[in-house]
Parts: C-alpha cells; sequence; structure tokens
C-alpha cells in the first residue's frame, strides 16, 4: 500500500511574539492556532508541534497493536495509548508510551510481547529514522 498524507503550517511574525496555525489535508483540522505560548508556556489554546507527534505516534501505535493482536487470534475490547513527547534543550529526547488493553483471553506476557513488537513496526515509531527531503524556495 502506497499513499501521500499533508499538512500544512502558515507562520508569521517573530518566532516568540508570531502567531501561526496549521491545517490537515483531511481537514479534521482547520487554521488550529499556534505560537511561542502554546508550545513552550503551556498555554491552553491552540496546539504544538510535540503535541501532534504525540498524537500521531499514540493513534499509529494503537492501531498496529490492534493489527498485531489479530495476527495472533485475538481482538481488543479496548485498547488506549499515552503518548508523552519529552523536549529538553532544542530537541526531542524521548517518547513515553504507555498503553492499557482489555483484550480477552490472551495473557499479560503475550500482550506485552506483542505491545512491544508494535512499537517497533509502528510507522510512525520509525519516522524519527526516517530520511527527509527538503525542498526550499525563497519568495521577495
Amino acid at each position: 500500500m502506497k499513499f501521500t498524507r499533508n499538512a500544512e503550517a502558515q507562520w508569521k511574525g517573530t518566532g516568540k511574539e508570531g502567531k501561526g496555525h496549521v491545517t490537515t489535508g483531511s481537514k479534521a483540522m482547520v487554521d488550529v492556532p499556534y505560537s511561542f505560548g502554546t508550545r513552550f508556556e503551556g498555554e491552553q489554546k491552540g496546539t504544538n508541534p510535540e503535541e501532534l507527534l504525540g498524537a500521531a505516534h499514540a493513534g499509529c501505535y494503537t492501531m498496529q497493536l490492534s493489527f498485531l493482536l489479530n495476527e495472533e487470534d485475538f481482538t481488543a475490547t479496548n485498547l488506549h495509548t499515552d503518548a508523552k513527547v519529552h523536549f529538553a534543550d532544542g530537541e526531542i529526547t524521548t517518547v513515553d508510551l504507555e498503553v492499557t488493553g482489555e483484550v480477552p483471553e490472551i495473557s499479560a506476557d503475550k500482550f506485552k510481547e506483542i505491545a512491544n513488537k508494535a512499537k517497533e513496526v509502528c510507522p510512525v515509531s520509525k519516522l524519527f529514522k526516517a530520511k527527509i527531503n527538503l525542498k526550499v524556495s525563497l519568495k521577495k
């Protein structure tokens, strides 16, 4: 399977005083604001890149886990994943994933085994090792 998904960001002003917004190609998010305050100061009105990465990672990981459980003939009643993206000194240092599952007839050891495999094969987990292509243009 092959596909491309799109998102865009707009920013106006300086890094600290400026403001921007993000929009996803699916329009699930449209002109959602982000700013220095939402990223570094904990303002609640808007989003930030780390929060979006956490949501993407939690969503992708949880879906991957569901697929792997199905391959082993298990079906989850409920899977819930929290993702905490840690930022320090100008970089993302770690992502903590915490998954809780309700899966009938599975042992704790088997669930842990499949959950760990999901972490390794999740496409967003792999993203942090991905090649990044950059196209640059400047308008005057």
